[in-house]
């Protein structure tokens, strides 16, 4: 089985890199025209545009990026009779692979897609929806749903638990699966998140993330500009992988962590150090994504998102430069049913112990010593906006019995930041 990769630059998609799967053994390589024409637009920063033929022991890192997750992994594994595993990640790739978050898709799955529309002639011009009717899950909706199999809203595409649909708004506000409408037409592109349980905690999950993506900007850390808004059930974030301006789509390259990190599969657990040293790689500001990466952790800490996994931090390329994406999944995971523990720690890379305390961590950096000094003193001054954290996260709707049970984890960051002092690096 074979597919090939193709990568959105200046306003089409271009075939770039061809990959193959063969009685277990995987081999990809880019295409010979692709990088002879581009040599600066790779398909993972992890990975130079050349001609060399590559043989790696997995599907290479990048490609789980693609892999369909959650509701559309389910219906997929359906259609296409497979059962669930990792020999199923390939198949669903070159079926399901053809809207994913960032620039690059599979032509194979673009295929899928097309033939499966086919099927359903009414799934093309239907009229667009009202957030309100999404809300309330509307026969149009639910019909929409059905019509699509899941494909239409390009779910996917998303990973993750919850149930997420992947939403354009046209520019009459209408809302439509975002693989359904043509880019002329796209106005905004969003993402639908729904509770990822049933149970009262899950909802109160949902309802908060909006919360806690409001304090996070409040605390200057890097989100979009525009917020995501909670709708009855249904969280409403706009993506940042897309920029629709005057009747076109641009695209942004957009990767993992883990695939930065060329890991393969779902439950890879590198130490947070391995997570610097490879956002350091690829970025264009080292110093100034390693404090935004650690201010970021602070908050994790302090709030108690402790869904923290290798995918749920990722890097984009923005108009040249390399840098960490906006925030995202930022909520009260401390409260979800299936009790998500922190996936991700500061873990000694010879030892595995497991440092606590910033200054232990700051010391331990690999980074010179004028960067930890930087460090020490930007974190001791975040101190001060951390202890008015209850106030901020009062004033941003966060509910107030979340407020309460934090304060112990907010008071531990404060005495931490505030003892960090640039002279002891």
């Amino acid at each position: 089985m074979d597919c090939t990769l193709q990568i959105f630059l200046d306003d089409s998609w271009v075939d770039c890199a061809q990959i193959e799967l063969n009685g277990g053994l995987c081999q990809w390589n880019h295409l010979v025209e692709y990088a002879i024409e581009y040599p600066n637009a790779p398909v993972s920063l992890a990975e130079p545009v050349d001609l060399q033929i590559r043989a790696p022991r997995t599907l290479p890192a990048f490609l789980y990026d693609l892999v369909p997750q959650g509701a559309g992994r389910r219906f997929l594994l359906g259609e296409l009779e497979l059962q669930d595993g990792p020999d199923a990640d390939f198949p669903l790739i070159c079926a399901g692979a053809f809207n994913p978050i960032g620039r690059i898709r599979v032509a194979e799955a673009v295929n899928y897609f097309e033939a499966h529309v086919g099927r359903h002639p009414d799934a093309r011009g239907l009229p667009g929806l009202t957030i309100d009717e999404v809300v309330v899950r509307s026969s149009d909706f639910a019909e929409r749903i059905f019509l699509h199999g899941m494909l239409g809203t390009g779910t996917t595409g998303v990973q993750g638990a919850a149930p997420k649909y992947l939403l354009t708004r046209d520019r009459a506000g209408l809302l439509h699966g975002d693989a359904i409408l043509p880019d002329a037409d796209a106005k905004q592109h969003l993402i639908a998140k729904l509770p990822r349980g049933s149970t009262a905690a899950d909802e109160k999950v949902l309802r908060n993330e909006a919360a806690y993506m409001r304090v996070a900007a409040a605390l200057d850390i890097r989100t979009h500009p525009d917020l995501p808004t909670l709708h009855g059930d249904v969280l409403l974030i706009p993506r940042f992988d897309r920029i629709a301006r005057d009747g076109k789509v641009g695209r942004l390259h957009q990767e993992s962590v883990a695939s930065i990190l060329g890991l393969a599969g779902f439950d890879p657990r590198p130490s947070l150090f391995e997570v610097v040293a490879g956002i350091r790689k690829v970025v264009s500001d080292p110093a100034a994504e390693t404090l935004e990466f650690i201010k970021r952790d602070v908050l994790n800490l302090a709030m108690r998102n402790t869904d923290n996994h290798a995918r749920n931090t990722a890097v984009q390329l923005v108009e040249g430069r390399v840098q960490l994406t906006p925030l995202f999944d930022f909520a009260p995971m401390y409260l979800d049913p299936e009790l998500i523990p922190r996936a991700l720690r500061w873990y000694q890379l010879d030892t595995r112990a497991e440092l606590m305390d910033w200054a232990d961590v700051l010391a331990a950096l690999p980074v010179p010593d004028h960067e930890r000094r930087m460090l020490a003193g930007e974190l001791s001054r975040f101190a001060v906006q951390i202890e008015r954290l209850p106030d901020t996260m009062a004033a941003q709707g966060v509910d107030h019995d979340i407020i309460e049970f934090v304060t112990q984890y907010i008071d531990t960051q404060v005495r931490q930041l505030k003892a960090l002092q640039p002279s002891e690096a």
